[in-house]
């Protein structure tokens, strides 16, 4: 006999287990399906996010910046710590119980709300019906008046590279790295290749990122990413742009890339170890039974309105199986947006203000649009910039590079976008989310008094630098 819930969601992750637990705050009883296990076989919650993406790889971020403080920056501040080493084993144990803490929290939160966990592989089948499959290979049914996917995202894989255990690997990999790689390869320079890339280079690894795009980034502000690839090669990094992967051979526990470059000649490159970081896409193998109702476009995601419903009552879809950015903080604000709805609330999410982080050092984070993307549409803008190097905080940090950019509409002085390269940008980064969320305007952030000294300063200062008033900076303009 079926077990009848008023929601099943399809999916542990960042966003189905926060649509979960929202859902039985709301009153609604819940079910969630995951299929994720430990390495004792038990079920794990928390999706990639928090076993193999987000949490554990700025937990090795944080190890590694410490380590590298330690051995080059704290010096300046007449702090002598002779020789500085890393006990790698230390440091992955370290992120694994941080890992192991945090998904046990989730569980024990499921079991606070009363939501119940099903362990297994969920379908989606007509009118609603969920079949669970178990490990062992029995199937159970679920019945249930709504129901939602949120199955994630997997690594893509390349046909020149397939992954070779412990040589060839992707994301999940390249974090249990046991020894730091004497030539360590990456594949991809986007956000998991560049902080990847930043782990292992921190503790000694010649890194070589390959890119077969031609430009940097491109798909942020143009001065994010010059300023990013400025700081990253200064650090070392060697990425190559322009540099296609054509194929790859494992011998003698080292890999040979060949490599097809802009100018069209080819060479070959040998490393320790290869990540593969090109990219995600839609987990959604098996998700849904031929008579679900719900549309899926060729690429793999499922197809949803503004609010997240497929084309199937009842049924909706969020997260990296859905258009929009693959970030867990927007799967986890599109869950709970979801579970309000079921619920029988009015509520909305905007898409506008979602933030971007690239957690290198210093860190990328931005939101809204870019200078590039506002005027090709043709939008009058102005353009107020800070450096960190005229902020007394970042000095007495000794971390002053990067700078702050704000752009607001011309005419009406609405804040369009934030960008930000620097220390702490992360977090500083959020008071341009706040601003815009409430439709503020570059002055509103101008006349809005900010504790000194602080980072957020430059945010401060970038904003009156859009009508030319900044204070500690030379102005273009004068006060009228």
């Amino acid at each position: 006999m079926s077990q009848e819930f008023d929601l099943v969601v399809i999916g542990g992750g960042p966003g189905g287990y926060v649509a979960a637990i929202r859902a039985a705050q709301l009153g609604l009883k819940t079910a969630c399906v995951e299929k994720w296990t430990n390495d004792k076989g038990a079920p794990v919650l928390g999706g990639t996010c928090l076993n193999v993406g987000c949490i554990p790889s700025k937990a090795l971020l944080d190890s590694t910046h410490k380590f590298h403080d330690a051995k080059h920056e704290f010096e300046s501040h007449g702090i002598n710590t002779g020789e500085v080493s890393i006990d790698v084993a230390a440091m992955l144990a370290r992120k694994n119980t941080i890992v192991d803490n945090l998904t046990m929290g989730v569980a024990g939160l499921f079991k606070a709300n009363g939501v119940t966990l099903i362990h297994g592989t969920g379908q989606l089948q007509k009118d609603r019906g969920v079949k669970v499959t178990a490990a062992n290979g029995s199937e159970s049914h679920l019945k249930a008046g709504n129901v939602i996917l949120a199955a994630g995202s997997v690594p893509v894989t390349i046909p020149s590279a397939p992954l070779i255990e412990d040589i060839i690997i992707d994301n999940v990999g390249a974090l249990s790295i046991k020894q730091v790689p004497k030539r360590l390869g990456i594949i991809g320079a986007g956000v998991i290749g560049l902080e990847m890339g930043t782990i292992w280079q921190r503790l000694g690894s010649e890194v070589v990122v390959l890119e077969a795009m031609d430009n940097f980034l491109s798909t942020i502000d143009k001065d994010l990413s010059k300023e990013a690839a400025k700081c990253l090669k200064k650090q070392g990094m060697n990425i190559r742009l322009g540099a296609l992967v054509t194929s790859t051979e494992v011998a003698n526990n080292e890999v040979k890339v060949a490599v097809k470059k802009a100018d069209g000649d080819s060479e070959t490159l040998t490393f320790d170890k290869l990540i593969v970081a090109v990219g995600r896409k839609p987990y959604t193998e098996g998700l849904l039974s031929a008579d679900s109702g719900v549309a899926v476009d060729g690429r793999g995601f499922v197809h949803v309105s503004t609010r997240c419903k497929t084309d199937a009552p009842g049924v909706y879809a969020i997260g990296d199986i859905v258009r929009g950015p693959m970030l867990a903080h927007k799967a986890s604000e599109e869950g709970m947006m979801v579970a309000d709805i079921i619920a029988g609330h009015k509520t909305l999410m905007n898409y506008d203000c979602i933030p971007w982080v690239i957690y290198t050092h210093p860190e990328l984070a931005w939101v809204g649009k870019t200078e590039q993307e506002l005027k090709a549409e043709g939008v009058a803008i102005k353009v107020g910039k800070f450096p960190f190097t005229a902020s007394g905080r970042a000095m007495a940090a000794n971390d002053t590079q990067g700078f702050v950019k704000l752009i607001a509409d011309a005419e009406t002085d609405r804040i369009l976008g934030c960008h930000i390269i620097g220390g702490n940008a992360s977090e500083l980064i959020a008071q341009a989310v706040i601003a815009m969320e409430f439709g503020s305007s570059a002055e509103d952030l101008a006349l809005t008094v900010f504790a000194h000294p602080s980072m957020g300063e430059a945010i401060h200062e970038a904003a009156l630098a859009v009508d030319g008033h900044a204070i500690h900076m030379a102005n273009r303009k004068k006060r009228k």
